[in-house]
Order: C-alpha cells, then structure tokens, then sequence
C-alpha cells in the first residue's frame, strides 16, 4: 500500500470507510462527524520515506497530494527541536483547490451566531497534532515516532487538544480499532451550536475507558447566561462529572507572554497593522501557541492576514514566504529552525523566544534589539525590530501582573487580566471606526418603496481623522500615545480592508432590508393604478430577487414582512394579462 495514499484498505459500509468515491457526498454517512472535523491522520515515521501517511479515517476523506504532503511534514517536530516523550501543537494549511464538500453550504447555518474568531475556516485546515517520541528497542532507528492529528477547519484548539489528550494515549497502545471507535462516536455528536453547552460523550461507553465526557460551551455574539444546567441522557447520568472546557479556544493568554509581557503592546500594535513577523521558538508546542496568543490578541476583531503557527523549510509555501523580490508577505510565521533566521533575514519583525526562565518574581523578559543584531547562529532571544511603539507602555498592568505574580495569584486571574487589557485596547480603537460608519448610513426616513435605495456614504479618512477629537480612543482608554498615527497605518493594513468590506455589507444589507419593509408596508394597488405592465413586472422581478436575498439569509428580514412580500407579488401578478401571468408563473 502507499503511505501516502491514505485510502487503506476497502472496509464494509457497516465498518468505518468504503464508499465509492462521490458516495459520501451524496449520502453523508459522516455528516455529524464532518460538523466538526473533516478527517483524522496517522502519521509515522518510515526509514525509506521518511514521514508518511499511514493512515486516513474516514477513509472516503479525499486530500490533495500537496495537502497529504503539508499533513506528513508538519506533523512532526523538525529534527532542531528534539521532543521526547509526547508533545502537541497546531499547525494550518492551505485548501489546494479542490471543490467544496456539500456541506460548507452549510456553515452560514454556525458562522452567522458565531463570533468571527470562532467561524468555519473558508480555504484553510487546521491540524491539531499528538506527537510520540519514545525509544523502542523493536524499531530499527531505535525509537517509536508517531503523530496523531486532527484536521478541522474551525479553530477549537483548546476543544482539540483535550479531545487528543484523551484518545491519543489509547490508540497508541490499541491502534486502529480505538480509532474507529472514536470516529464513530465522533459522528454521534451534535453540531456545534453558539450559544448553547453541548455534551460531547468520548470513550465512556464504546471502549469503557476514561468514562467521562467533554462539556463544551460555545460561545456565542450575545451570551446570556444558562439559568439550569443541561439535561443529560440516561447513560451519561452513569458517568463521572464532565472535564468542562469554559472555553473551545482561548488559550493561557498569561503563560504565552511570559517572556513578552513587557512588549505586549508593542506585538498589539503589530498584529493589529497586520505586520510581518517570525516567531522562532524551541518547540512547535511554543511556537504554535506564541502564534495563536499574537492572532487572539485582536478579539473581537477578525485577524485577516494568514498565520501559521508551525511552519518548515518542506511546506509548499516556504519559496512564497521567503523570496526576496517582493516585500514579505502579511504572515505570522511559527518557527523552529534557526535556519529561518538568516533565510528571513529581510523580514521586519522577527521574536525569538527561548525556553521558559524566571528572573525573581518576573519571568525573564526579551529586549528589544535592532534586527542589525541578528546572527544566523547562536541567535539570542529578543524582539528584533525597527518598530517604535505609537502608545506609551501601560506600566500600571505590568505592575498589576508582577503583584499578582508576587502574592501567587492563580494564572488563570493573570490571563483573564491580561485579556481583559487586550480586549478592552482592542474595542477602544475600533469604537471610533463603528461610530463613524454608522454616521455614513442614510436615515431611515430617506428610505422610500418606489425609489432605489440611497447609498452609504464614502469612507472619508481625514473626516474621520477630524472626530477622533471629540469621539476618539481617549475617551475608553488611559493611554496616551499617537493614536493618530496609529489609525493612518492602519487604514494601509489588510485589517481595515476586512473590517471595512465586512460592515459596508453589512450595512448594504440592512439598506436592502429596510427598503423591502417600506416596500412591504406600502400600499401595492395605490401604486400600480398609474403603471405601466413593463414596470409592474420590474417590480415583481424586483421583489422576488429581494426574496431570494432574504430567504438565504442574506438580508436581515423578519419573517410576517417576507409573507407580505409574497402577498405583494401575487396582487401585482394577478393585475396583469393572462399571458404575462403565464410568463411570471409558468405551471
């Protein structure tokens, strides 16, 4: 068999498996499973191969050559990190332009209650592995190496890690059989619903091990508050108390830092504007959630650009990221070969962070260095960069998690303080922005049936400029600075390109929206008494592509105003001659 083929054996269709390529499509036999990952890999080390694909369930799951290949290298630490025993990480890749599976229709159905950093990945997969590394007498090399990994394209990577804590441990003592069964619970499994705490049964009933679930509470745009807790099915009521994951994704925001705390706003200023930069760290653990920690430090903002928390010199995009004939791309690359460094060279940003030590009460921190400083070997760790911060540093936090860290207060106290600056940063820039785009919405009063909507106004930067006077940051935030200069650079960076494009469509939507109501409310036959047929059936062919709009969830209606637009459709047709009516509504 071919490693990399990662079809395996034929399998009966009661088994895990075999259906005839296209079958899965057509009768979704993993539907529930594909609600939350797309498939899972065993990759193993092979003497002639090197890593290799061993193994892929559901085995109808169909990956590109390029994608089989990203999985394989990514999969394991590279040869400079030297990981033994067990390890995790993540690590995203690039879709390679294969059709979308019948079910990404669907994800408006979880993206549209789900806070952007939570929605569906469009054109990228995560993968969230469980690496082995022990000495084995058995094997040739002398060592047992194996990675477990989930693929998803939703960003759970907190959910993930606990589920492969789990299952990952068992199935290298029991292998293929323990994975078959957790796949098939897997596709028991609800959805996942935002808003909503969903119990999530694994390997309690099928294998009578670790017999406790996942309790997973999602969180949705408006939480509110659960009143009682969740009824569970009789067999569960058998089992331990829940593992409860308060969050699917958010990670030990504090434990990240440690080495950074010091330049956090600095790093907030980089990710924000959507800047290079190359996190060298000594373990794809580090360096994955380095990354994950710099990409949430702009909830609840969408990060835009790519990011990849865990890259090598063997991914398909290394000769994109690392040319020298165009400027670096907007990329957050996760890294652990010191090769990058001299490879990256040209990049602006480059942090390099080593392994955890504390200083007194402070962990040691890096200092800020010119990238002038950098060697290709031997690199120390620090922020090499030109960058000068346009906010001044917020001492007062820093002292606030240095007491916490001298009284030991939980690190779970210092991670949410820790958020809670970052939130709170976040929303005091981009306040300003919200109020000044809706200022450029035209009042509802504009709004007439029979006219063509009127547009939102232009974007203008110096207007908005001008506001931040009266209406800017300074009256959410303590922190002085040239947020000015600040906002100029930001308006350069893919961040307001996609904050822009995401609430000019809103708006544009909820134009349209309030156009059909006016529509809805009118009075149809007052109207057509002066009409001409030709513009009686516009209206018709008018309202009906509104309808379309709305019923896919695309226009924020309610439902009585939608029937009031059928209404309105079936008057005016009736009006028409029998052959028109023919036309419009053909049998």
């Amino acid at each position: 068999m071919d490693p990399l083929s990662g079809a395996g054996p034929r399998r009966a269709r009661g088994r895990l498996g075999a259906a005839a390529p296209g079958a899965r499509a057509a009768a979704a036999p993993w539907a529930r499973f594909s609600a939350w990952l797309e498939c899972v890999c065993v990759v193993t080390f092979d003497l002639e191969l090197g890593q290799a694909l061993e193994l892929v369930y559901p085995s109808d799951f169909r990956l590109t050559d390029k994608e089989k290949s990203s999985i394989c290298y990514l999969s394991f630490p590279d040869s400079h990190s030297g990981c033994l025993g067990d390890t995790q990480f993540s690590f995203r890749i690039r879709q390679c332009g294969r059709q979308k599976s019948p079910w990404h229709a669907e994800d408006w159905h979880y993206n549209s209650g789900a806070p952007v950093s939570l929605q569906r990945e469009p054109a990228h997969y995560f993968g969230y592995v469980y690496f082995r590394q022990v000495k084995d007498s058995s094997v040739k090399r002398g060592y047992f190496q194996k990675s477990l990994v989930l693929v998803s394209r939703l960003p759970f990577v907190r959910l993930f890690q606990a589920l492969l804590s789990l299952i990952a441990p068992e199935y290298f003592d029991k292998l293929a059989p323990c994975l078959e069964a957790v796949c098939s619970e897997i596709d028991q499994w609800p959805a996942p619903v935002p808003g909503q705490t969903l119990n999530l049964p694994v390997m309690g009933v099928v294998l009578q091990l670790l017999p406790f679930a996942l309790q997973v509470h999602v969180p949705s745009r408006v939480d509110r508050p659960e009143h009682s807790p969740p009824k569970q099915c009789s067999h569960e009521n058998l089992l331990p108390a829940p593992v409860v994951l308060t969050s699917v994704h958010e990670l030990d925001l504090f434990r990240c830092f440690q080495p950074v705390l010091t330049h956090v706003q600095t790093l907030w200023e980089l990710m924000l504007l959507g800047e290079p930069l190359v996190v060298l760290a000594p373990s794809p653990a580090m360096s994955s959630e380095m990354v994950l920690a710099l990409i949430s430090c702009l909830q609840p903002l969408k990060f835009c650009c790519d990011y990849r928390p865990y890259f090598t010199i063997h991914d398909s995009e290394f000769k994109e990221f690392t040319t020298r004939t165009q400027a670096p791309p907007n990329v957050v690359l996760g890294v652990t070969n010191p090769f990058f460094i001299k490879t990256l060279q040209h990049w602006p940003h480059i942090l390099r962070v080593g392994e955890p030590k504390m200083s007194g009460d402070l962990p040691k921190q890096v200092k800020l260095k010119k990238p002038s400083r950098l060697k290709t070997l031997d690199t120390k760790p620090g922020l090499y960069t030109t960058y000068s911060a346009h906010l001044h540093r917020d001492k007062a936090l820093l002292k606030r998690l240095l007491k916490g860290l001298q009284k030991k207060r939980p690190w779970d106290t210092q991670t949410a303080l820790l958020r809670r600056h970052l939130l709170e940063l976040t929303q005091s820039f981009i306040i300003p922005l919200e109020h000044y785009m809706a200022s450029l919405m035209p009042l509802q009063k504009s709004i007439t049936p029979w006219k063509t909507p009127p547009q939102i106004r232009p974007f203008r930067q110096d207007d908005f400029l001008r506001s931040l006077e009266h209406a800017g940051p300074q009256l959410t935030c303590i922190l002085k600075g040239d947020w000015l200069g600040l906002y100029r650079r930001f308006f350069k960076s893919p961040h307001f390109d996609g904050w822009y494009r995401q609430r000019h469509k809103e708006m544009a939507q909820k134009l349209e929206a309030l156009h059909l109501e006016a529509i809805c409310e009118a009075n149809i036959e007052t109207w057509m008494k002066d009409k001409s047929e030709v513009e009686v059936v516009d209206l018709v062919l008018k309202l009906r592509e509104k309808l379309v709009q709305a019923q896919g969830h695309q226009l924020p209606v309610k439902e009585a105003a939608l029937q009031r637009a059928q209404l309105h459709i079936e008057t005016v047709i009736g009006s028409l001659p029998k052959d028109l009516q023919a036309v419009l509504c053909p049998p």
